[in-house]
């Protein structure tokens, strides 16, 4: 249902639209329906507006309540060309700043991005980033463990992930709880809920629980009853997120980026990529991957092509030859069909962070979430460098997480004469520029010329561990400092909503002083 609708409660809205014809009392609220119906006014109370906003599912980077997968997953020319992503201009835009006519509702710990249309004016970006508590002393790992794919030890499941579509999973929601399983269990029973899935979250510092919603209550009717309960933190939907591959001559980055390719190292840098899986038996990731972990095991594998292309152009030998040869991959399963979960995701970034890695890759977008944004909060306070693509949705979408959060480098994806992937999404949170539009890598089924901020991402991340190799006690904040004092300037001069800082410069970097 794509209804535009005014919200007003002062004891539960943080931000809101107010009509410009009519302003609510507190404690009523205003539905508009588009057919041209009459406004009607109910009083209510924040449960009733809590039932009323989870009727319209959130949007996080288009439109549609299915987007098209083809806008952010194409593997070849053809699908590029049917896909049209760079149309895809009518989403929401972020409203980082002040709430103003016409723009998106936001409740506390909820939903964002609820209304798609009309698209509002793009607000003012985050802002400036904190420094990092305690950065430590050294960023580089020592020698890499070995051993076949593992899962998660802690998990408690009683029923598997559902197939992901939409927005967010419309009937499960994910808590953080202070308590032991006697009070997950407790809290289950008070509230109608099943306890799906359980773990103690190394980055979230609690409990993480996947609760289910059996009789067919709306996710933020659940949040809001569950707000109640003090055992409860932190309280979100679970949220859906998608790969950011789009359409598809030899690697041309090396030279982009001011990068030797004879010179190129990250011999024996830790990095983490959550992905999708990968085809371990491509020559090119030969001696590259030092260890598996499979997010989502009772999900079958049947596409390897995106995480293979993203492993290989971080870390590739031979022919396809990555941006830092020698560097240790710990990549996590953690998509299947371009697509995956809040829970799965937050189990791949905490046995990252239990790898002691020094680099997160993360080539995936989706919406705003607390819990996502405490994670990776909290493994760039323990010295973690993050990396993550900008998103493909087009200029008009809103802003993608999780790039767009604190201490997370944005990355987007220029071409070979660094043009800007016109796909690619704008916003003041863009960090840094580096080629991610037809480049050769490898894949699932040999290799495959691939385009997206994805891939660009990976070129980034490669190019950072070159910076660690070199310099194993460079802090993440130093690296940040020195990509965007270097960076090569694109389009208007200084920072900018379309290229960041500008075009990566590796050896600049490098030279860079803290």
């Amino acid at each position: 249902m794509a209804a535009k609708a005014v919200i007003r409660f002062a004891a539960i809205l943080e931000r809101f639209t107010v009509s410009p014809k009519r302003k609510p009392a507190p404690s009523a609220f205003l539905y508009a329906i588009p057919d041209g119906k009459p406004l009607r006014t109910f009083a209510g109370i924040a449960l009733a507006a809590a039932m009323t906003i989870a009727a319209v599912p959130a949007s996080a980077q288009t439109n549609g309540t299915n987007p098209d997968g083809t806008k952010i997953d194409c593997r070849n020319g053809a699908n590029a060309a049917g896909a049209d992503c760079a149309k895809d201009g009518n989403g929401a835009k972020n409203n980082a700043g002040g709430a103003g006519p016409g723009q998106a509702v936001f409740l506390p710990a909820l939903i964002v991005d609820l209304f798609p249309n009309p698209a509002p004016a793009l607000a003012p970006g985050p802002a400036p980033r904190p420094e990092p508590a305690m950065p430590p002393a050294n960023n580089q790992a020592g020698p890499p463990p070995s051993g076949p794919i593992v899962s998660p030890t802690d998990l408690i499941a009683v029923q598997p992930p559902r197939a992901v579509a939409g927005e967010f999973v419309p009937d499960e929601v994910l808590v953080t709880v202070d308590g032991d399983g006697a009070a997950v269990q407790q809290i289950a029973a008070s509230f109608g809920l099943e306890v799906r899935s359980q773990r103690q979250s190394r980055l979230l510092g609690a409990t993480l629980v996947r609760f289910g919603i059996p009789d067919g209550r709306p996710v933020g009717v659940v949040l809001a009853q569950l707000a109640a309960d003090g055992r409860t933190q932190r309280r979100e939907p679970n949220h859906i997120y998608s790969l950011q591959q789009a359409a598809g001559i030899v690697n041309y980055a090396f030279d982009r980026i001011a990068l030797d390719s004879k010179q190129a190292s990250g011999e024996n840098v830790r990095v983490a990529v959550i992905d999708t899986g990968i085809d371990d038996t491509n020559p090119a990731l030969a001696g590259v991957i030092a260890a598996q972990f499979d997010a989502m095991p009772d999900v079958p594998i049947a596409k390897r092509d995106h995480g293979t292309s993203v492993d290989g152009l971080i870390a590739g030998v031979g022919a396809l030859e990555g941006m830092a040869p020698g560097a240790r991959i710990y990549h996590a399963r953690a998509f299947e069909g371009g697509k995956s979960t809040m829970d799965v995701i937050l189990a791949a970034l905490d046995w990252a962070a239990e790898q002691n890695v020094s680099i997160i890759n993360m080539s995936f977008v989706g919406p705003k979430n607390d819990l996502l944004g405490t994670a990776c909060g909290n493994a760039r306070a323990l010295g973690m460098v993050l990396v993550a693509a900008a998103g493909n949705n087009g200029p008009k979408a809103p802003y993608g997480y999780p790039a767009a959060f604190d201490g997370v480098i944005a990355v987007t994806a220029t071409d070979a004469r660094d043009a800007l992937m016109p796909q690619a999404n704008r916003g003041a949170y863009v960090f840094i520029s580096a080629p991610g539009v037809e480049m050769v890598a490898p894949s699932g089924a040999g290799s495959d010329v691939v385009t997206g901020t994805s891939f660009a991402a990976a070129i980034v991340t490669g190019a950072i561990a070159n910076l660690i190799h070199a310099a194993p006690d460079r802090s993440a904040d130093d690296i940040e400092k020195a990509l965007a004092a270097t960076a090569k300037d694109l389009g208007p001069k200084g920072r900018d909503n379309d290229f960041g800082y500008g075009l990566l410069d590796i050896k600049a970097a490098e030279a860079a002083k803290e």
